[in-house]
C-alpha cells in the first residue's frame, strides 16, 4: 500500500430497464498528478477490450440480474505521467481543421512572439467564440473536419469547445491531447454528475492544462493554464477521440468517458448514473 492519500471514485450505474446489453467504460489513465492502482467492478463479469490506435484498455461488463452495477477506481496521489499516445495526431473527423480553421490557427501561430505565446494565444481565441452550454446540436454535427467559427459567439459544452481547441492546435502545429475524467466541484462535497474534459499540451518540455469551460463558467474569457480554476477535484479515465474497438464492433467513437450502454451494432447510449468521491489519507 502507499502512504500517498487515496481517491476512490464510484460510479454506480442503474439497471437497463429495456434490454440485456453489456456496459463499456474507462478504466483510468496516469497524469501528472495521480496514478491509477486499481479498477473493479461489482453486480457484473467484466473483460478488457483494446483501442488500435492509442493502446488504452476498457472494460466490458455483463450486469449480473437487475441489480446497480457499481464500478470503482482507486487512484494515489503520486506524480505518473500522461500517456505518450495522447499526443499522437490521429486524423479524424473529431480533430481534423478545415482550410479555413488551419490558416487562421497558423496565422494566430506566426503572429505571436514564441511558441508558449502562440498556444496561449489559440486558447485564448477559441474562448471568444464559444458561451458554454449543451446545445442539441453541435457545432460540428455531421462534418468530416471541425469548421473554423469566423464570427459571432458558439454554444457549447466542455466537449464542443475542447474539440475545436485540440483542432487549432494541432493545425498550428502543436501538440496537444485530450483527456476525460471526472471534476468534483468543491460545493457539492464530493459528488458530480457527468464526466469533463480538459486539454493537455507539450512544447519545448512544458506540459501545460487548459480548461476554458470552467473558466466560461466562472465568468471569465481571460484563459490561464492551469487544472482547477474552479475549486474541485478530478481524476482522469481515458483520452484521445476517434477511437476504434474492434473486439466489440466500436468504430470511430468520439471518445470513452462515463460508462455506457453499448448496443449489437456498436452505438453507445447514456446510462443512468451516481458518481462520487472520497479522499482518504
Amino acid at each position: 500500500m502507499t502512504d500517498n492519500p487515496i481517491l476512490t471514485v464510484t460510479v454506480t450505474v442503474a439497471p437497463d430497464r429495456q434490454e440485456k446489453r453489456a456496459l463499456f467504460a474507462p478504466t483510468g489513465i496516469p497524469t501528472p498528478y495521480q496514478t491509477p492502482l486499481s479498477f473493479s467492478v461489482a453486480g457484473g463479469r467484466w473483460s478488457l477490450t483494446g483501442e488500435t490506435t492509442t493502446g488504452q484498455m476498457a472494460a466490458l461488463i455483463e450486469p449480473e440480474g437487475d441489480a446497480p452495477v457499481t464500478l470503482t477506481y482507486r487512484f494515489a496521489e503520486i506524480a505518473g505521467q500522461y500517456p505518450e499516445t495522447l499526443f499522437g495526431r490521429r486524423e479524424n473527423r473529431f480533430t481534423r481543421a478545415a482550410r479555413d480553421l488551419l490558416h487562421d490557427a497558423r496565422r494566430i501561430a506566426e503572429d505571436a512572439a514564441d511558441g508558449h505565446a502562440a498556444i496561449a494565444a489559440i486558447v485564448n481565441d477559441t474562448a471568444e467564440k464559444f458561451t458554454y452550454g449543451h446545445p442539441a446540436t453541435r457545432f460540428n454535427d455531421g462534418l468530416e473536419a471541425i469548421p473554423h467559427l469566423a464570427c459571432g459567439l458558439t454554444e457549447g459544452s466542455c466537449v464542443d469547445i475542447n474539440t475545436y481547441l485540440i483542432a487549432a492546435l494541432r493545425a498550428a502545429g502543436f501538440e496537444a491531447g485530450y483527456v476525460t475524467g471526472y471534476f468534483f466541484p468543491a460545493e457539492k462535497n464530493g459528488c458530480c454528475e457527468d464526466m469533463h474534459c480538459w486539454v493537455v499540451t507539450r512544447h519545448a518540455g512544458a506540459v501545460l492544462e487548459w480548461d476554458i469551460a470552467h473558466h466560461l463558467k466562472m465568468g471569465s474569457r481571460e484563459i490561464c493554464c492551469g487544472l482547477n480554476p474552479k475549486p474541485g477535484s478530478r481524476v482522469a479515465v481515458a483520452h484521445s477521440m476517434g477511437l476504434d474497438f474492434p473486439a466489440i464492433g466500436v468504430h470511430g467513437l468520439k471518445l470513452i468517458g462515463e460508462p455506457t450502454w453499448l448496443g449489437a451494432d456498436g452505438a453507445t447510449e447514456p446510462a443512468a448514473l451516481d458518481i462520487r468521491l472520497c479522499e482518504s489519507p
